[in-house]
């Protein structure tokens, strides 16, 4: 099977078990963790040009397990915390870090928070190796070993 394929399929497997989740990630700290995680993997490569931008926000308001929150609030988070990468992206990371760890106290919130950067860095078919490496680097920031993710 050729690694674009793969790609697809992990994507899709891993938004399969997102939907299956869906009714429990509600909470305040998963929603501010998967808005940091978008926003670090569509900065991975230390850019963001308005296209990625575009697709990403676009990415955020159509999934159906981040339909539990506002689509503006989410918006808004996203916007947020792309500033900050943007703005420098070493110091913006630390910060957004700290977000994504709020979803550390509950596993299940933070294994989604993770499928999640895999669905949005995988959905232009190029889970690129920045992007992994920033997915690998939240796995971390979870306590979550990112074999289990297959990075």
């Amino acid at each position: 099977m050729a690694l674009w394929d793969r790609l697809k399929e992990s994507a899709s497997t891993m938004q399969t078990q997102l939907m299956a989740k869906k009714n429990d990630l509600k909470s305040g700290a998963f929603r501010d963790a998967s808005m940091a995680m978008c926003a670090l993997v569509a900065a991975a490569d230390g850019t963001v040009d308005p296209s990625e931008r575009q697709r990403v926000a676009q990415l955020i308001a159509t999934n159906e397990v981040l339909q539990n929150f506002g689509a503006d609030d989410l918006r808004r988070r996203f916007e947020d915390n792309l500033d900050k990468l943007t703005a420098d992206f070493a110091f913006g990371k630390v910060s957004v870090m700290q977000e994504i760890a709020k979803a550390k106290k509950k596993p299940a919130e933070a294994r989604a928070v993770i499928q999640i950067g895999i669905v949005i860095g995988g959905a232009d078919g190029d889970f690129d190796k920045d992007e992994q490496a920033v997915v690998r680097e939240a796995c971390y920031a979870l306590d979550l070993p990112p074999h289990e993710f297959d990075l």
